[in-house]
């Protein structure tokens, strides 16, 4: 029977042992070098902007911004633990924050109703996703690009092009508008949900069954896993998330527009791949997305204060996502010559 190897190339205790200090930390720079680029870009950007950049109002600026980012990140890292990708996470975002303000303003839902429809559609989604590449056994780049296809569609349907306005209960707007210590509510729901997944896929079964599938689904099916029920709960768990972060984008925009949404597709999927270069190298994980997602908010704040135009984004997003997937590969070759 085939065993399960592990994909990630960070350095074992065996490996470390013996080693000394300079050695170590030589031996650990590729593991943390997001870590140590993201600490850097901090302390250049706060030498060459002191009035701007180190200060709180920028801080929360950058919280509030790619909170939402953080969270798509996130979604879409779970099925990539699994082997899998998931685009609806862009595309599911335009018609869940839509219909998180249409569903009040035009049929007169109460907000908390609104907000549990809205998750339930986004649970749904990512089951029919999951049914889609586990029973009909289409490739989940095509499956999630052709649902989430469909979703926008929805959501031009449902909004004829137009935006949709109306006065919302104050109770919804402070879900995304509270500041807690200073800073908005949005970082803390990211910082719970990161604990939870970094708990969930790193000291439970189904984590370790979903690293498993990720690495040799066949070899796990061989091992006894149920490959097929974790792998579309992964696309639910995505799924939950992506729908959540269209309730905070409605909270926060206080309008519906399906012109917006599909700008974060890019950022999440960089977000996620960065993810798999750092921490644990060769392996997607909660921390290493997170710090993915710093890098991009440093940058683009740092680059924008300094006076950048308005394409630098999609610019640095497109670049950045290259450089990952590059160091990403290069990351999986150097673990199958270190097994060979």
């Amino acid at each position: 029977m085939p065993g399960i190897d592990s994909n990630a190339v960070e350095p074992t205790k065996d490996e470390l042992r013996g080693l000394n200090a300079p050695q170590k930390a030589l031996r650990l720079a590729p593991t943390y070098g997001l870590v140590i680029l993201m600490l850097g870009l901090i302390a250049l950007f706060s030498i060459l902007l002191p009035q701007t950049f180190p200060t709180m109002l920028n801080l929360r600026a950058i919280l509030s911004d790619k909170a939402i980012i953080a969270l798509l990140s996130l979604a879409a890292m779970i099925p990539m633990v699994a082997g899998r990708i998931d685009l609806t996470v862009g595309y599911g975002i335009v018609l869940w924050h839509i219909l998180a303000i249409s569903l009040q303003t035009m049929f007169g839902l109460p907000w908390p109703l609104v907000v549990a429809i809205v998750l339930l559609l986004g649970v749904a989604t990512g089951a029919l996703n999951g049914l889609l590449v586990e029973v009909a056994r289409i490739d989940s780049f095509i499956a999630t690009l052709g649902t989430g296809t469909i979703l926008y569609a929805l959501a031009l349907w449902h909004t004829g092009g137009r935006q949709m306005v109306g006065q919302l209960p104050d109770a919804f707007y402070a879900i995304n508008g509270t500041f807690v210590f200073g800073l908005p509510i949005t970082a803390f729901y990211v910082l719970a949900i990161t604990v939870a997944l970094w708990l969930a896929l790193e000291y439970t079964p189904t984590g370790r069954y979903l690293y498993a599938i990720g690495a040799n689904q066949r070899a796990a099916e061989l091992n006894g896993i149920p490959t097929r029920k974790f792998v579309i709960g992964a696309f639910v768990g995505s799924g939950l998330l992506t729908a959540f972060a269209g309730v905070l984008l409605a909270s926060k925009l206080r309008i519906g527009q399906a012109s917006v949404g599909l700008e974060f597709l890019l950022p999440a999927l960089v977000g996620a791949f960065l993810g798999s270069t750092t921490i644990k190298p060769g392996r997607v994980n909660v921390w290493g997305t997170i710090v993915g997602v710093m890098i991009l908010a440093v940058g683009i704040s740092g680059i924008q204060q300094f006076g950048g135009s308005f394409w630098v984004e999609p610019l640095f997003n497109g670049t950045t996502l290259l450089i990952a997937i590059g160091i990403a590969g290069y990351a999986q070759r150097k673990k199958g010559a270190k097994s060979r």
